[in-house]
């Protein structure tokens, strides 16, 4: 077999992120905060889908928050989810899945659009760490997406990098009004049509690191909308 100097060069770098970010006094550690098997894609779907089930029913997991557990995750991580969500106060990852100290990798941003460090830390979850599952999370009322419909509508200019920033977020806009939504609508549809094509851009214009576990059954790229008002996740 033959190997590449790219392979080389991407699979040192790797470790060496996987053991900068994972050093101690001791040295560096592994990243893997457990030798217990990683689930599933579809196990670790579950396992979220659950979380969100008991956060809607006021029943929410209490989680470790023992020194122990701290202890245990300064030596490494073993999150069983990426989520790739919002900046939004009223969506955090943690509580609306039920999910506690080193299970979930997040990535967040106003509008859930990510840019090169975003991507870096998505491969990184899935290539270092193994993360098998990777979850795109709009919420309703968002303001990225309700900017981004003034800029189409009303031609409303954004101060400093808020323009930049929505960009991405104005071709959902054209999206969701060439489909037909209406003023009254166009918002929610421009929040779904955003997480769709996150979720599109993830599974199929990727890097390979991404793009071969999927193929190989190991990872998996959702999305799904979330509600302030009820607290449950909607999925795509």
């Amino acid at each position: 077999m033959t190997i590449s100097r790219r392979d080389i060069l991407t699979t040192g770098t790797l470790a060496s992120i996987a053991a900068a970010t994972t050093a101690t006094s001791a040295g560096a550690a592994d990243p893997i905060v457990s030798a217990t098997p990683q689930l599933t894609p579809d196990a670790a779907l579950r396992r979220l889908k659950d979380g969100n089930a008991g956060f809607v029913a006021d029943r929410p997991v209490k989680s470790d928050l023992s020194r122990a557990r701290r202890l245990a995750l300064a030596e490494g991580q073993q999150p069983f989810a990426t989520l790739v969500g919002c900046s939004d106060s009223r969506v955090g990852p943690e509580q609306l899945f039920g999910a506690g100290l080193g299970e979930l990798f997040i990535v967040r941003t106003a509008g859930n659009n990510v840019d090169t460090a975003g991507m870096g830390s998505i491969e990184y979850s899935v290539t270092a760490l193994g993360v098998p599952l990777v979850v795109v999370l709009g919420h309703e009322k968002c303001g990225a997406v309700a900017a981004a419909v003034d800029v189409v509508n009303k031609d409303v200019r954004l101060p400093g990098s808020i323009g930049r920033m929505i960009e991405p977020i104005i071709p959902s806009v054209l999206v969701a009004r060439r489909a037909g939504a209406t003023n009254e609508t166009l918002l929610n549809r421009t929040i779904d049509e955003n997480v769709r094509r996150m979720v599109d851009r993830l599974q199929n214009y990727s890097e390979p690191m991404l793009l071969e576990p999927q193929r190989q059954g190991k990872l998996k790229v959702v999305g799904a909308v979330y509600s302030l008002a009820t607290g449950s996740v909607r999925w795509l």
